[in-house]
């Protein structure tokens, strides 16, 4: 029970970031929080990472769907590390933060603009599920086999 109350607080940040972008930042478009560095710019992504596969909404709710409720039972069933928990939380997080804007509106709300670095838009579901992924990578490499060892 703890952890769907751990998704679903972070899903309540995700979805509370995108509320503002699309009452707020929709109109302006693009807020200079740091000149020529970090913009926050309102963006309606309708593909995946890096916008690719665009027009692809139902693939996508059918992989985040399946991903997320793999997520669940693998955190139930599994004893591991806190590191492969936390992965697991943050990246079911941030996959149904996306799913939700996918099927309410559509599209994926995206707005954190950092230019300097790359031209992709992306939000706070998005950095969940990159955290997420290298979360659980550092579990794989490093706890998963000390684990089964046990």
């Amino acid at each position: 029970m703890i952890y769907e109350i751990i998704i679903a607080i972070l899903i309540g940040l995700d979805q509370l970031s995108k509320y503002f972008a699309l009452n707020y930042l929709k109109d302006m478009g693009s807020i200079p929080i740091i000149q020529s560095i970090f913009h926050l710019t309102y963006v309606e992504n309708r593909g995946a990472a890096f916008g690719m596969f665009q027009n692809n909404q139902i693939i996508f709710i059918i992989v985040a769907s399946i991903a997320s409720i793999f997520g669940l039972y693998y955190l139930h069933k599994k004893n591991m590390h806190i590191v492969g928990k936390v992965g697991i939380l943050l990246i079911i997080s941030g996959a149904i933060g996306n799913l939700i804007d996918r099927v309410r509106l559509g599209f994926v709300v995206d707005y954190f603009d950092f230019i300097i670095i790359w031209e992709y838009v992306f939000n706070v579901a998005d950095v969940f599920v990159v955290v997420g992924t290298v979360l659980l990578c550092i579990y794989i490499l490093f706890f998963e086999d000390k684990e089964m060892v046990k």
